[in-house]
């Protein structure tokens, strides 16, 4: 795939600079409901950790980041910062963000688990906003929640702990599933007896 201009970032942050409304450039943008050409790969990386790379070197700003995050997207292809006139491919190990809080609102049974991401993203899990678990076998369970369109974020590995902590058995297709109940949804983790073998 055809590199961009190596100008290209400072392009597209100066573009949003100036259409964004003040105290408000990190709020994500309507990128759904734009269709530009497509003008090829940037060198731009999101690594597991949630780091933004740029030809190699981490993103310094943090303002800079959160307005590259406020325009991603996951189309079928790829990851991609759209802007109403241009959109450029992008990659990312594993998913864009992660999950850095997490907090309960209300009581059991109608309890809400709560998520804030690092790109500044609050996130109620429920219908609208799964969560999937996968299990390795190195590196345990690993959370994640939908954010918006086709993002999630990854819980870092204390929050997995606290995530633990508060998971529930429930009996599923004639076996006892150990999960997690937010906003009226079970989102299943593992058979009960597997968790001794996949902890965090």
């Amino acid at each position: 795939m055809a590199l961009l201009a190596p100008d290209i970032a400072d392009s597209l942050s100066g573009l949003l600079a100036a259409s964004a409304r003040p105290g408000d450039a990190a709020k994500p943008r309507p990128v759904e409901r734009w269709n530009p050409p497509y003008c090829g790969e940037i060198d731009m990386r999101i690594r597991s950790d949630g780091t933004w790379f740029y030809n190699g070197s981490p993103i310094g700003r943090a303002a800079l980041v959160r307005l590259f995050a406020s325009i991603l997207r996951k189309d079928e292809e790829r990851y991609v910062l759209v802007t109403p006139v241009e959109k450029v491919g992008i990659t990312v190990e594993d998913v864009p963000f992660i999950a850095t809080a997490m907090h309960l609102e209300g009581e059991t049974p109608n309890q809400a688990l709560v998520f804030d991401t690092n790109m500044g993203d609050v996130t109620r899990a429920g219908p609208e906003h799964p969560m999937r678990f996968e299990i390795g076998a190195h590196d345990g369970i690993k959370p994640y929640v939908h954010v918006r369109g086709g993002l999630w974020a990854r819980l870092t590995r204390a929050l997995t702990h606290d995530l633990i902590d508060i998971a529930v058995e429930r009996r599923a297709g004639g076996e006892d599933v150990l999960g997690i109940a937010s906003c009226g949804a079970f989102f299943p983790i593992c058979r009960s007896s597997e968790i001794s073998g996949a902890g965090a």
